[in-house]
């Protein structure tokens, strides 16, 4: 098979298999449990606090910035 057909179809199967499991994604959603709505309106999430993983991803980009950062000093060197 020529180089020229190869790219086309591998788009043409990429493009059949997603439109395959499209109809998946169109179930209805569940029901909610039968103790819904007892205590009140509920924030989304169900009141998780975010604090701990917010300071781990803040504290995660400061360590990675700072890498990029020396990495670019010893390239200036």
């Amino acid at each position: 098979m020529k180089t020229f057909y190869k790219k086309p179809l591998v788009y043409l199967a990429i493009s059949l298999l997603v439109l395959a499991a499209t109809p998946a994604f169109a179930d209805d959603p569940p029901d909610p449990p039968s103790t819904h709505g007892e205590n009140g309106n509920q924030p989304a999430g169900g009141g998780t606090p975010v604090g701990g993983g917010l300071a781990l991803l803040i504290g995660l980009g400061a360590a990675y910035g700072f890498r990029r950062f020396r990495q670019a000093q010893k390239e200036g060197d």
